[in-house]
């Protein structure tokens, strides 16, 4: 592979059920790029909706990065795999 376009998303605050479809919108946005990337160091809280979403994306082969402690053990005990190979910049 010579060139590898990647998309980063950073999200701040909390994933929440009433902002769940701005989400989902805003990855739609980018469905067509080969490496879609969801920053989630900036995110304190994610409810039921929220990880419903990160699994639908994670479904789709978007990857999570950069979780805090907190939110990293509620998605792998919800088996969402995250990827850790990577440090976010």
């Amino acid at each position: 592979m010579l060139l590898r376009i990647t998309c980063l998303l950073k999200l701040e605050g909390v994933l929440v059920r009433h902002l769940v479809d701005l989400l989902e919108r805003e990855c739609a946005k980018h469905r067509n790029v080969s490496g879609l990337v969801l920053d989630l160091s900036d995110v304190s809280l994610v409810d039921r909706a929220g990880i419903e979403a990160l699994r639908r994306l994670h479904g789709a082969g978007v990857l999570i990065r950069g979780c805090s402690e907190a939110v990293a053990c509620i998605l792998e005990a919800e088996g969402i795999e995250l990827d850790r190979a990577a440090a976010v910049r």
